[in-house]
């Protein structure tokens, strides 16, 4: 079977800038690529942007781009809506999954599959092959088969909404993954699991972008690269190493070395 060429770029952002409230930046000349295959992990403290950057890639219309470009798969991604490039294959994995009273995990799931099926012209899922498909995903996050009869995320413990958020991933088969601190509020148990599901859908057609405060995650879902976002900021790029000296040393070392432009 033909595989896509690893050194294919996937993703680029190139200058990208977000201001809000009297040209107050909240993003700043952010560039970043990646190719197809790769595992990025982005760390950075609390309001350096991280989850203003996730909400850009998936098209938060309160998160407009104000200069620069980015493209996935060579299309330019600011020209699509948030649906078009739910199709295109991007997912985001939410910080804080919410609840959707009244409707079904089951029934979200098959409308939002179909759909995506729908837009590659593929006929839709009988449903003895979607509640197969269903059952195959759930047990790679170990999602409890009685939740996807329950409303969404209603009701759901911390744990169950971050294995939820995995479960629709593993649904949806994304060409790029992000995960917005996605091990918050998890225990140890929890925390394997969840990493363990995204790293067993992680291949070399696609690309899975972390984003976090901790290193622990990165324990898990081990990075190609390692981005350090700081005041809207990318300010250091390493490999794995670099979470690891962070998660020991903190971050004193490089903002004081930071000089703000």
């Amino acid at each position: 079977m033909a595989t896509v060429d690893d050194k294919k770029i996937i993703f680029s952002m190139v200058g990208v800038s977000k201001s809000y409230q009297q040209n107050k930046q909240i993003l700043k000349d952010i560039y970043l690529s990646f190719f197809y295959g790769a595992k990025i992990g982005i760390i950075g403290l609390n309001g350096s942007g991280k989850s203003t950057l996730a909400s850009v890639l998936a098209g938060n219309e309160k998160f407009t781009v104000t200069e620069g470009k980015v493209e996935f798969e060579g299309e330019n991604l600011l020209d699509l809506a948030i649906e078009e490039r739910s199709r295109k294959g991007i997912f985001l994995g939410f910080q804080y999954p919410v609840e959707i009273p009244g409707v079904t995990m089951a029934n979200f799931m098959k409308l939002a599959v179909n759909e995506h099926r729908k837009s590659r012209g593929e006929a839709p899922l009988s449903a003895a092959e979607y509640l197969k498909m269903m059952r195959e995903k759930s047990a790679i996050v170990e999602l409890d088969p009685k939740l996807t009869s329950r409303s969404v995320n209603e009701g759901f413990s911390g744990g169950e909404k971050k294995k939820n958020e995995i479960f629709q991933m593993a649904m949806l088969n994304p060409k790029l993954a992000i995960l917005d601190e996605t091990d918050s509020g998890l225990d140890i148990d929890a925390l394997r699991i969840v990493a363990t599901g995204v790293t067993r859908l992680h291949t070399a057609e696609n690309a899975t972008v972390v984003i976090t405060h901790y290193q622990r995650l990165l324990d898990y879902i081990v990075p190609d690269y390692v981005h350090i976002l700081y005041k809207g900021r990318i300010i250091y790029t390493g490999d794995k190493t670099l979470a690891l000296k962070l998660e020991k040393e903190g971050y004193d070392w490089l903002i004081n070395d930071y000089k703000e432009e």
